[in-house]
């Protein structure tokens, strides 16, 4: 059985830095992909970031680009988002999910990936 368990969100100050990870349980990273989604209250979940683990291809939604990093740690079967230049509108609960595939596509369809982390709270505010 799949478990993803996600780490590291907290409040940081508009401009700060934070780091989640996604620790997976039950299957390795070498055959699915894991993206990252969040969810603000009162809104849809929306897309964040994937990568393919089979080849490293990376996404991520647009208002995240040159901010956000995703990167996986095979050793110890985590995948990392690295987020930097944080805004309030950045503040969600983010979650991880293992799907079939990585790209702009699937970061549309939450729908398509199958197993889901509980989520960590990330707050951006002053």
């Amino acid at each position: 059985q799949v478990q993803l368990v996600e780490s590291g969100g907290g409040l940081v100050q508009p401009g700060g830095s934070l780091r989640l990870s996604c620790a997976a349980s039950g299957f390795t990273l070498d055959a699915d992909a894991i993206a990252w989604f969040r969810q603000a209250p009162g809104k849809e979940r929306e897309g964040v970031s994937c990568i393919s683990s089979s080849d490293g291809h990376t996404d991520y939604r647009n208002s995240v680009k040159g901010r956000f990093t995703i990167s996986t740690d095979n050793a110890k079967n985590t995948v990392d988002l690295q987020m930097h230049s944080l805004k309030p509108d950045d503040t969600a609960v983010y979650y991880c999910a293992a799907g079939a595939g990585c790209s702009s596509w699937y970061l549309l369809r939450p729908d398509t990936f199958g197993s889901w982390g509980q989520g960590t709270q990330v707050t951006v505010s002053s």
